[in-house]
């Protein structure tokens, strides 16, 4: 249906309205055909497996993932040598040779081999079916993100066909539950194939398929390290009614179910990764353990388990912005997606919100690895940007939501890859900088590769890892568990801090003993550089939250004066001819440059050293925001929304969050820019999934900020900052601020209503709403409910 097919029923939706509640059915995906392409199938996961469900009738495919199976293999990346020419690449960039230094790198300083490796799909169920043949009626596909079921029922012949799938983290498994409410009128086959060339599907046992195989040759294919990983799948019959029997047709192993009312199907698998390092696991045995673990569970026990499992997570928040039409409300989800911009549908971003937080659920649970470029989920052995892990933006995107949504224990995976990266980070310092401590360029992958990758006009950007180690600081913020300060965030903060204090070169073109990075770039932007100001910004927050680590743990007094000494004389942000934000130590930023990254803002947001309190950088800042336009890809658009809700606008945060949601590379529309696909993934295009997780983080910016503190070190609490007019009423239950706050706060005709905070840590906290400020020292567990005017009324 196109948008000018939808206009008719748009003009009659005032009738009837419904509103939306965080704990209810609203807060699903829902289609009235099956998907015909990979980017309308629903996603499920468990943070190591992924499926992609298609809903078909005839033959259902769920394309299915597991997140240790990549190409390659343990390697080093970096290059012997190249820190001998370190100090010839920064004398060219400094004189002004660009091209020479880009050369020069080219030759010496890049990763070998130049790139990393691929993220892969291991395969596909596929379910053909048997029955027979007729009409199908009320079909409809679901994805409920409340209980992360996806759920395919029809009427078909006389019968009602219900398919439900999810994805368990308690028991590791893909669950597959189908029912007819007609005794004995299932009949379908079963088969487990894989895109690898090296694998096959045998008959395990009677009610099983094996698939077994190894991931082919992929980015570097002449490298005797390339292809090591093995892999292995099992589809089980669980539970039926009728009858299974297997054959070999064509070499290809099946299964057949017939005379069924009811079967349930579980699909496990497992790799022979072992870490970054070691690929010797027998990825069978790994199998059979868990297998075995859901061997003698029932469909309910199943479903009871996961369902558990994941509204612990998912229930924390809840987010509603009023009522949407209940016509608006019952279009298919790509449907009501091109329907916003013609029906008033408010609820739709919150929508989106929840959405976000699904799919960091599904794709980032500890003992996995981290959220990639696209999430869990991968369909491609040649993948774009390998579905690896880009750092100048994307990977931390994915993690900005996890604080405030409560969803500490996403963040593991991420945490553990850091401490793996620490380790090969280090020879990537010693053997590109001469340097102590350890470095990240722009990417990594499985194999931890840190060394700078592609080309040297974009490869050589240092500071990932520093970036990284911010989240290692927002999650001590957010939880106060100074045990995971201690022992796992402040060794890698260290670390890095370590590499930037010999890093950091004092320009030679001053004589005040400023410090400058370099080479550099500004993220795919201007190429090879000293100085760009997204690195100072970065550095210097590393440093500042480095340097107070040290002070609550009461360790490292003389590395701490070091890195004050550094942090003080770090190149300041610099204001430009046309009013900007400096990119570079250079005036030379184009008015007209619409380029995706807006890097120079990083000390806006993320970071925090850019702020209302900083009026001249924050209109500078302002200002180049609007030099770069409102456009972009999906995640440039998100970063964007977090820009315009830390200058305090809401309506132009809305405003870019608008032109997020829109469809793109649909049959339903021409367009094919940044937007949201059919099943609202987020389109660069192609996917990445950074903008849908950077979209809900935007999204609480605009109704909570704790990024500052007062100048006696108290933390502040700002309350709608950047509320749209679009958004007159809404809820926000169980957001979390830095510092341990927990906020529920209600707002009706554009203002505030109500504000009920709990804290979780002895902190004081000043709250600010307009013009009304208050301050508390509350304890641990205490609540208030404060009124539109702040004015509190204390609970028990």
């Amino acid at each position: 249906m196109r948008l000018s097919q939808l206009l008719p029923l748009l003009l009659v939706v005032s009738c009837v309205f419904t509103s939306a509640l965080a704990d209810g059915g609203p807060w699903e995906l829902k289609y009235s055909s099956p998907a015909k392409k990979w980017t309308s199938a629903l996603p499920i996961g468990n943070g190591r497996m992924g499926g992609m469900v298609f809903g078909g009738v005839a033959e259902e495919r769920i394309q299915f993932n597991e997140d240790s199976v990549w190409t390659g293999g343990p390697r080093s990346y970096a290059h012997p040598g190249a820190s001998e020419h370190l100090a010839e690449i920064r004398q060219l960039l400094l004189d002004g040779k660009q091209r020479e230094a880009e050369l020069l790198a080219s030759r010496t300083f890049m990763s070998q081999p130049l790139r990393q490796e691929w993220y892969q799909p291991l395969g596909d169920v596929t379910i053909r079916f048997e029955n027979e043949p007729g009409e199908v009626t009320d079909y409809q596909r679901t994805l409920d993100l409340s209980r992360a079921v996806a759920t395919t029922t029809y009427s078909q012949a006389g019968t009602r066909i219900t398919r439900r799938a999810f994805a368990s983290f308690p028991d590791q498994a893909i669950v597959l539950q189908l029912e007819s409410d007609r005794p004995g009128a299932l009949e379908f086959v079963l088969a487990l194939t894989s895109p690898h060339d090296r694998c096959e599907t045998t008959i395990s046992d009677a009610r099983a398929l094996l698939l077994s195989g190894q991931v082919n040759p992929g980015q570097n294919g002449d490298s005797p390290t390339d292809g090591q990983v093995s892999f292995a799948a099992q589809l089980r019959v669980l539970d039926t009614d009728g009858t299974v029997t297997s054959e070999v047709k064509e070499g290809d192993a099946e299964l057949r179910i017939a005379g069924a009312s009811r079967a349930t199907i579980v699909l496990c698998a497992a790799s022979s990764v072992v870490d970054y390092r070691d690929v010797s696991a027998d990825p069978k045995e790994r199998l059979r353990r868990d297998m075995d673990a859901v061997a003698e569970k029932t469909f309910a026990s199943l479903l009871a388990r996961h369902e558990a499992d994941h509204r612990e997570l998912f229930g924390r928040v809840s987010f509603s912005l009023g009522e949407t039409p209940e016509a608006v409300r019952d279009l298919d989800t790509d449907d009501r997606l091109l329907a916003t911009k013609q029906a008033d549908d408010p609820d739709f971003a919150a929508l989106l919100f929840h959405y976000g937080r699904y799919l960091m659920i599904a794709s980032s649970r500890p003992g996995g690895q981290p959220a990639n470029l696209q999430g869990l989920w991968n369909q491609d052995l040649s993948p774009a940007w390998g579905s690896k892990y880009t750092c100048n933006i994307n990977t931390e995107m994915n993690y900005w939501l996890t604080g405030p949504c409560n969803l500490g224990e996403c963040n593991e995976p991420l945490f553990e890859a850091l401490q793996q990266i620490a380790e090969s980070g280090s020879d990537t310092a010693r053997v590109h900088y001469d340097a102590p401590g350890w470095v990240l360029h722009h990417n990594f992958d499985r194999w931890r590769g840190t060394a700078p990758i592609n080309a040297s006009n974009h490869g050589i950007w240092p500071t990932g890892g520093a970036w990284l180690c911010q989240h290692l600081w927002l999650h001590y913020q957010y939880t106060g568990d100074l045990s995971f300060l201690e022992q796992t965030a402040y060794p890698l903060m260290k670390g890095s801090s370590e590499f930037f204090a010999h890093y950091l070169m004092e320009d030679p073109r001053t004589a005040d003993g400023t410090f400058i990075s370099g080479p550099s770039n500004s993220p795919e932007n201007g190429g090879l550089v000293m100085g760009p100001a997204m690195d100072h910004q970065i550095i210097r927050n590393l440093l500042a939250n480095t340097i107070e680590a040290s002070q609550l743990l009461g360790v490292d007094s003389e590395l701490r004066d070091q890195w004050i000494d550094v942090h003080r004389r770090i190149a300041p942000n610099r204001i430009g001819k046309h009013g900007q934000l400096q990119e570079w130590l250079e005036d030379k930023d184009d008015p007209n440059n619409r380029h995706r990254h807006v890097s120079h803002l990083w000390g806006l947001h993320p970071g925090r050293e850019i702020h209302p309190g900083t009026p001249d950088l924050f209109a500078a800042a302002r200002k180049s925001l609007e030099m770069r336009g409102d456009g972009g890809t999906g995640w440039s658009r998100a970063w964007k929304i977090n820009f315009w809700a830390r200058l305090r606008d809401g309506d132009h945060a809305h405003l870019v969050l608008t032109g997020l949601t829109t469809l793109t590379v649909s049959d339903k529309t021409d367009y094919r820019g940044g937007g949201l696909y059919e099943n609202l993934f987020d389109a660069h295009p192609p996917f990445q999934i950074d903008g849908n997780f950077g979209a809900t983080a935007g999204i609480i910016e605009m109704l909570v900020q704790s990024h500052l503190e007062t100048e006696d070190g108290v933390r502040r609490v700002d309350l709608l900052p950047a509320l749209p007019s679009a958004w007159s009423e809404g809820t926000l239950q169980g957001v979390r601020t830095r510092d341990g706050f927990e906020l529920d706060i209600t707002w009706e005709n554009g203002e505030l209503r109500e504000c009920r905070l709990t804290s979780h840590l002895n902190r004081p906290i000043e709250v600010h709403y307009g013009d009304h400020t208050i301050r508390s020292d509350m304890k641990p567990g205490e609540t208030v409910v404060l009124n539109s005017e702040l004015k509190r009324d204390d609970e028990s």
